[in-house]
């Protein structure tokens, strides 16, 4: 049965509609890996694209003649520019002086071509349906594809066919289509052969492109990173890439260093001991983020510890230091322990439900470099911190680099005494990474480290902690904005100070 023409141009608009969405959250997440600042990222992407569409809605009207032939082509057009696109971005990052040049072109040439592509579909379907049914139908079928792309996205995309495969799949369909129409209306458009030609070899490119994602990836890859990839994986919220070298493994999250196994420790050691050590026959410990399980390491440490609940958002994280020989061997298989209890899921959302106190809290999250993590350092997740921790108990908190970043790290500090904690500040130099700064918080008391700690650790004692409390001249306390939810302060100091020293 020969489908109606009415019926295939609309079932192309929910193509058109799905696959433009698609292209533009390929973008915005490319962006976000790559550039940082998910809200800016998306925004402006959104921003771009859809001033583009409407050029390109403008545009249409210099198309008069043999429509169903330029809509071909213009299908071909976006196919090839969105399937290769992701592939496109993840090579030249890094590579050009104005990434986010090409990034905001290649999102402004695909607006432009969906743009056009409505327009030149309503003037086809004019003489088949009245006016209020022809729109009617056109922006159902869109806003059905916007739909459906905005939910299969995250939850099957992303996690399954990763960024680049996903931008060659919805390519082939906007080629498909456009091949599809070329027989359909084989009688009826001009330079048909070219228009099929023109098809298979897009197709051809996309397949190809297709067949060999995790070849390219892996090159593209290559080039960012300076040593050896022997693991890499986009999960839903990152993209996971470990390196080796002939010193060291090292782990980035969308492309960002989170330790090095040569000197992890002593940020480790850092990290838990001084807050453990003021909290007397600690029995439940709650670490929040820190999937990899070396803090759970060095938490392991103390016999009076009876159970420990680990709370991360990344299930990737936390299986791949679950499973991987050379990462079991660095957190010394803490995450088997029988008295660790895994948990994936949102830490803001698990502790607003949490009932529980713990006798300490170790907050290991990423640096607060855009407003979803900024939202977990604000002075409404500490308010119910305080909650979580038992009499007598404390919390330390990461707090990227008092050198550095001061304003960032001394409004973590204010924020935290805004809400009624006792806070220690104190640095450690990791080489990794410079100087690094923790705060350790109490809700009921002063703090009182002891001074001595176990004999086994390699790098902290007590004249080292006395020194790491010190700050030096040219690191004094700020007064700064208290971070909170509406005003994000944090993420706003941590990007300026950061990209002045990357700069």
């Amino acid at each position: 049965m020969r489908i109606s023409v009415q019926a295939l141009l609309l079932f192309s608009v929910f193509v058109v509609a799905t696959c433009g969405l698609v292209y533009e959250l390929v973008a915005g997440t490319l962006a976000s890996y790559l550039l940082g600042d998910s809200v800016t990222q998306f925004s402006t992407i959104i921003g771009v694209y859809l001033f583009s569409m409407g050029i390109g809605s403008y545009l249409s009207r210099f198309f008069n003649r043999n429509l169903i032939g330029w809509f071909i082509q213009i299908e071909v057009l976006v196919a090839l520019v969105g399937g290769f696109s992701s592939t496109l971005l993840f090579l030249l990052f890094d590579r050009v002086a104005s990434f986010q040049i090409v990034l905001y072109l290649l999102v402004s040439l695909t607006g432009t071509l969906v743009g056009l592509e409505i327009p030149l579909i309503m003037r086809i379907l004019e003489d088949r349906f009245e006016f209020k049914e022809l729109v009617s139908k056109i922006f159902t079928f869109d806003y059905i594809g916007a739909l459906l792309a905005s939910v299969i996205f995250p939850l099957l995309l992303v996690p399954h066919l990763g960024l680049l495969r996903t931008s060659y799949f919805f390519g082939l369909l906007n080629a498909g289509v456009a091949l599809w129409l070329c027989f359909y209306f084989s009688k009826e458009v001009r330079w048909m052969f070219f228009l099929r030609t023109a098809c298979v070899v897009a197709i051809g490119a996309l397949v190809t492109g297709f067949v060999l994602s995790d070849r390219i990836l892996a090159f593209t890859e290559s080039l960012s990173y300076a040593d050896k990839i022997i693991y890499s994986v986009q999960s839903p919220y990152q993209k996971i890439v470990l390196t080796k070298n002939d010193r060291e493994f090292r782990l980035f999250l969308n492309g960002n260093l989170q330790f090095s196994s040569a000197d992890e420790y002593r940020y480790h050691e850092a990290l838990v001991h001084p807050g453990l050590n003021s909290v007397p026959n600690p029995k439940k410990v709650l670490v929040l983020g820190g999937g990899d399980g070396l803090a759970v390491r060095e938490v392991l440490r103390y016999p009076s510890v009876e159970k420990v609940v680990l709370v991360d958002l990344d299930q990737a994280v936390t299986e791949l230091f679950k499973s991987h020989e050379v990462l079991l061997d660095l957190n010394q298989r803490a995450l088997e322990s029988a008295k660790v209890q895994i948990i994936n899921t949102d830490a803001f959302q698990w502790l607003k439900n949490n009932r529980e106190q713990f006798d300490f809290v170790v907050i290991d999250f990423p640096d607060p470099a855009n407003y979803a993590i900024g939202k977990l350092y604000s002075n409404t997740f500490y308010k119910v911190l305080h909650q979580a921790i038992a009499p007598g108990g404390a919390a330390v908190i990461q707090a990227t680099s008092p050198f550095v970043a001061p304003n960032s790290y001394w409004c973590v500090v204010n924020t935290l005494t805004s809400c009624g904690f006792v806070t220690m500040p104190y640095h450690a130099h990791v080489p990794s990474f410079g100087d690094w700064g923790f705060v350790l918080a109490s809700p009921q008391k002063e703090l009182q480290v002891n001074g001595q700690f176990m004999a086994q650790l390699r790098f902290l004692d007590g004249a080292t902690f006395e020194q790491m409390r010190t700050f030096p001249k040219d690191m004094p306390a700020r007064e700064t904005e208290i971070n909170k939810l509406n005003n994000q302060a944090l993420v706003r100091y941590f990007e300026d100070e950061w990209a002045k020293y990357l700069n």
